[in-house]
């Protein structure tokens, strides 16, 4: 199967970019930005969102929720009047670390359908806006490769969005370039809301220059740091005897 190679670091690239108010999502914005792409940039947080904007005057404010399927088909019809999109990214999520049997039942709701019918939604919304052969990227994981020690359900919804990418890869190629963004620790709002060590975690700036360059590459994922990755993508590839063996062992 062939595919093809984004334009040259995205300048004058049309990119529409999903959970860019803080985090990974603002700094790929800003990447971006320096490198000349013409950024649409949604969230739920319209404040935030404005206030990026203006940091980098020439992007465009587009609130949004990917749990509201009428946000986004509004969202994607205004889209559509600025022509084709070269690239889609979502990487709008929820997490909230613990055991799984400590989770309140609502909150693991709310996660699940912000993660995984969340990034559902979003494909629906983006796929029909890109030109052919544009680029869909979505965000899994690591913590989605194998079940560990507190990843509760946000383990379990990237472990979906792991899946839903490589169905989509299967069913929309080479019509869409589909890829998959795993990245390890990062410092977000997120993350900090861990009360565990972080092996490898790396600065917003730094994750956002990794997802870059991947998805200017031709590889289907983009995983990152290695060091971490994979170590962890080798834990997923022994038996089940031994891996749950070494993760049992993680336990807190």
């Amino acid at each position: 199967m062939s595919e093809r190679a984004p334009s040259e670091q995205g300048q004058g690239q049309r990119i529409w970019i999903m959970g860019a108010s803080d985090g990974i999502g603002a700094a790929l914005a800003r990447s971006w930005a320096r490198r000349g792409a013409r950024l649409i940039l949604s969230a739920r947080s319209g404040e935030k969102l404005n206030d990026l904007v203006r940091e980098l005057g020439t992007a465009e404010a587009l609130p949004c929720d990917v749990t509201d399927g009428d946000s986004l088909r509004d969202a994607a019809e205004r889209i559509t009047t600025g022509g084709p999109l070269d690239r889609a990214i979502t990487l709008a999520a929820a997490y909230d670390p613990g055991k799984v049997m400590q989770v309140d039942p609502q909150m693991a709701a709310q996660i699940v359908t912000a993660n995984l019918t969340g990034c559902f939604n979003f494909v629906r919304a983006a796929v029909p806006l890109l030109k052919p052969a544009g680029q869909l990227a979505l965000t899994g994981s690591v913590a989605g490769y194998v079940g560990l020690p507190q990843g509760q359900i946000y383990s379990a919804t990237k472990a979906g969005v792991i899946n839903l990418a490589e169905t989509l890869r299967a069913e929309l190629a080479p019509a869409v370039d589909v890829r998959l963004i795993s990245p390890g620790f990062v410092d977000t709002r997120l993350t900090q809301k861990n009360d565990f060590d972080m092996p490898a975690i790396l600065q917003p700036d730094a994750a956002a220059e990794a997802i870059i360059r991947g998805l200017n590459g031709r590889g289907f994922e983009v995983h990152f740091p290695r060091r971490l990755t994979l170590a962890i993508k080798l834990l997923r590839a022994l038996p089940y005897p031994l891996s749950l063996r070494l993760t049992r062992r993680l336990v807190r």
